[in-house]
């Protein structure tokens, strides 16, 4: 048993926290010998309702888990971090606009940028999840300097989840026999979600997911409407948005930051477009492709791109650069 990893988790009272800590404490993410120190952040509002979620762990009795710190204080919970889970954000309520979900993310990702720039450590890791993700991401990136902007990231391995699984709904196998699926761009509805280059194992072999599912209206339409819109769906459905798929994502998606990717196969992370080889405009968070090896993502390279795909990229890239713009106005006034 080594040094314990200390890994903070904002929005800590919320719902996808609550189906997060489990994971996380009970060794799914960072190993099964690594322990860790659980630093919980919420707004002082929700304090009452984190004691019951620190009680709920402790009563988990979890051999990793060396410590739990709830805190709504930003000089507490960033101190000496290695992780850094950034869920909690603004909701966008009823009536509201994207602009002014913007204007009050800023506030908050402007606050907690500064706040690792100052306590964590150089090397922390920091993947955003509160919505809208890219450009919560970017600020906080823009707001911490002195951190590499590459160790910082943002959630679409769940847009990647719902891919794969949609694929092996279609075909009858199960997600795991799907790979190489790609979410481009932003994390909302202009997302593109990309099986060119995805394969399928299906009976020992593998194969092209186009040429396995044979239907190219149906992988051009609906699969990518259903991907797009699978927010919304379950928001409907369960008049909750997603958190147990939420939180499963986040895991996946932080155990590769932790372990890398297996060998032939890269994962959907939004990340500093800078240096990409397809088009992307500079300084966008904006979801690749990409490999992960010593804690380090590269862009996956020279993966053809058809006149379809440039559309659909193009367009979540016009998208973020606006949401960009708009954020930076609001950072300047903040």
């Amino acid at each position: 048993m080594g040094e314990p990893v200390r890994v903070l988790v904002t929005g800590a009272a919320g719902q996808i926290a609550y189906s997060l800590l489990y994971s996380i404490a009970k060794g799914d993410v960072f190993g099964k010998d690594q322990p860790l120190i659980l630093v919980l952040l919420d707004i002082t509002p929700m304090m009452t309702v984190l004691e019951g979620v620190v009680m709920e762990l402790q009563d988990c009795a979890l051999p990793l888990l060396r410590e739990v710190i709830p805190t709504d204080k930003e000089e507490v919970a960033f101190k000496d971090l290695d992780i850094a889970i950034l869920v909690g954000s603004m909701p966008r309520r009823e009536g509201m606009e994207r602009k002014d979900l913007l204007k009050a993310n800023v506030k908050i990702f402007k606050s907690q940028g500064a706040a690792l720039d100052k306590y964590a450590k150089k090397t922390v890791k920091v993947v955003v999840v509160g919505n809208p993700a890219n450009t919560n991401c970017l600020i906080a990136s823009k707001s911490a300097p002195s951190i590499p902007k590459e160790n910082f990231s943002c959630l679409t391995r769940l847009d990647h989840n719902r891919a794969k699984s949609q694929i092996a709904l279609k075909l009858g196998v199960t997600a795991n026999d799907v790979k190489n699926v790609i979410i481009w761009g932003n994390h909302s509805s202009t997302q593109y979600p990309d099986v060119n280059h995805a394969k399928v194992n299906v009976k020992g072999k593998e194969v092209g997911v186009y040429e396995a599912i044979k239907d190219d209206s149906w992988l051009k339409g609906d699969f990518i409407l259903t991907v797009q819109q699978r927010g919304a769906a379950v928001i409907k459905a369960r008049k909750l948005s997603s958190a147990m798929s939420a939180a499963k994502a986040i895991c996946d998606h932080v155990r590769d930051i932790w372990f890398g990717t297996p060998a032939g196969e890269f994962v959907s992370m939004g990340v500093i477009s800078d240096g990409n080889s397809y088009g992307v405009p500079e300084d966008l968070l904006y979801s690749f492709p990409v490999v992960i090896k010593d804690k380090t993502w590269k862009f996956v390279e020279g993966l053809p791109i058809n006149d379809f795909s440039r559309e659909k990229m193009d367009l979540t890239a016009k998208e973020l650069a606006e949401e960009k713009e708009t954020a930076v106005e609001f950072l300047s006034s903040a």
